[in-house]
């Protein structure tokens, strides 16, 4: 249900486990064993979880950049990319600056002809790069920052 979220919190640098089916007590028993927080839109998982003092946050807004907002509050980071600590939006892995010449045989001609700068994932081995998609990113980030000083 957090799916897009833990993409965003990913590309932002944050180690996230995402888990599209799980049991309500493993999920709980996880976030126990591995230190994490809990993110749910689930009322009774998050009252389940302070049971058993795991830490859980419920996310209750709908749009991305009010949920960015809300964790950025709550938990004190910044909202901005830094491609440095990026993780792989996909599988949760570090990605790492690469020339171009190391990946032009995985990217579109076209990409290699307007962009220099690419990030692989450590892996699953996915090509990134700031596309066209960039600016959409961007502005859901300063979205979330002027949500964030309404808080």
């Amino acid at each position: 249900m957090l799916g897009k979220l833990s993409r965003w919190l990913r590309m932002m640098g944050h180690d996230v486990n995402y888990f599209r089916s799980l049991e309500d007590k493993k999920l709980v028993e996880i976030a126990n064993q591995e230190k994490r927080i809990l993110l749910t839109r689930d009322r009774e998982l998050v009252q389940q979880a302070t049971r058993l003092g795991v830490e859980s946050a419920l996310i209750e807004a709908t749009q991305e950049a009010d949920k960015l907002a809300f964790l950025a509050k709550r938990f004190g980071f910044k909202l901005e990319i830094d491609l440095r600590i990026s993780r792989c939006p996909k599988c949760n892995a570090k990605l790492e600056a690469v020339a171009k010449e190391e990946v032009a045989d995985e990217i579109p001609e076209a990409t290699s002809h307007y962009y220099s700068e690419f990030w692989k994932c450590m892996g699953c081995g996915k090509v990134y790069w700031q596309g066209a998609h960039w600016k959409k990113i961007e502005k859901t980030l300063e979205k979330a920052q002027s949500r964030l000083s309404q808080l």
